[in-house]
């Protein structure tokens, strides 16, 4: 009997331990993938914790996977793939083909959208099983570990950025420059904006300088966010990947007129908006998923041609508890990625 190893949890909130597996085989429209590498995404944090209906234990997580195909399913050779095919999966793992969303689509927001680690085991292992429709090509000159980060934090920021009404020489601000903002910075300033990045402390400026910041904004200094902006004739859109409702309400009145405020990071508390906010200045607020897994191809793409890459502290399989805890914790710089082999 063949086995691989997979980083489980058995109970909500439990201690990751490694666990072997029989391979399994691809069904019809499936693939069988070697994992290469995973990111952990703080969404991970959701399934470990059983905090989304439908979760089951022994739990096994990830969806910022990268690895290579291994075995094919029943019909996915017509469908162009071949064994060997250097591939990601991210949150987008699948959709149901059939819901209105998908028949119009729109098939990121699939309600029955297939989030590996959720609908099936993710990338905390060797070896993961997923729809044919969930693989995005990596390009070459994009290794394994800058690739799983791609398909998840990369697609988000890269998808809010492309799909926001900012065109080039905008005024853009980026909230937060962590995981998902160290890249939208990136993105921005590759995308022709004007790119600002809002984040905590003065000791960040030089960091947000060495990404390709045009313009720093200390959240703790003093002056409001909103007005930082509107001193730099406000924000056309504002990327709020930083997962905290009162940062992201702050920045509002920093918006132009018609300006758009994208949110990317997740908060269970709300919005502190009133309507006249919006209504004044005819000011947008909307959420932003992440995106398919062509998306996530133009994302790598992207990438590769603007030499853009995650900030990734690469950690074996068996440290999978220690790298989760380092990323729960906040002290991740920028993205703990899972290793195999």
């Amino acid at each position: 009997m063949s086995t691989y190893r997979v980083a489980q949890v058995t109970a909500p909130n439990g201690t990751f331990e490694l666990a072997e597996r029989e391979v399994p085989q691809p069904g019809p429209g499936e693939v069988r993938i070697a994992v290469e590498a995973c990111g952990i995404c703080h969404s991970d944090a959701l399934f470990v914790s059983g905090g989304l209906p439908g979760v089951t234990f022994p739990e096994v997580p990830g969806h910022e996977i990268a690895g290579h195909v291994e075995e094919l399913g029943q019909g996915t050779h017509e469908r162009g793939w071949r064994v060997g095919d250097r591939v990601a999966v991210g949150w987008f793992g699948g959709s149901c083909g059939h819901c209105k969303p998908c028949r119009e689509g729109d098939y990121i927001v699939c309600p029955n959208l297939k989030v590996p680690g959720w609908a099936y085991d993710g990338g905390f292992g060797e070896k993961v099983i997923a729809p044919v429709d969930a693989l995005a090509r990596i390009p070459e000159g994009l290794s394994a570990s800058d690739a799983g980060p791609m398909a998840c934090a990369g697609v988000t920021v890269f998808n809010g950025l492309r799909r926001s009404s900012a065109r080039p020489g905008d005024v853009v601000a980026v909230l937060g420059i962590g995981g998902l903002g160290h890249l939208g910075v990136q993105y921005g300033v590759a995308m022709g904006f004007e790119t600002v990045a809002i984040a905590r402390g003065p000791e960040k400026a030089d960091f947000a300088k060495q990404l390709g910041a045009h313009h720093y904004v200390d959240s703790t200094s003093g002056t409001p966010v909103a007005e930082a902006l509107q001193s730099l004739g406000g924000a056309k859109v504002v990327l709020a990947t930083a997962g905290n409702s009162e940062a992201i309400t702050a920045t509002v009145d920093g918006l132009a007129h018609r300006g758009e405020l994208v949110v990317i990071g997740a908060d269970i508390e709300p919005l502190a908006i009133t309507p006249v906010q919006l209504l004044m200045s005819a000011r947008v607020v909307r959420g932003h998923p992440s995106g398919t897994s062509q998306d996530v191809e133009d994302t790598m793409a992207f990438s590769a041609l603007h030499g853009i890459r995650p900030m990734t502290e690469p950690v074996p399989l068996e440290r999978a508890d220690e790298a989760y805890q380092k990323m729960l914790a906040g002290r991740a710089r920028f993205r703990m990625v899972l290793t195999s082999g």
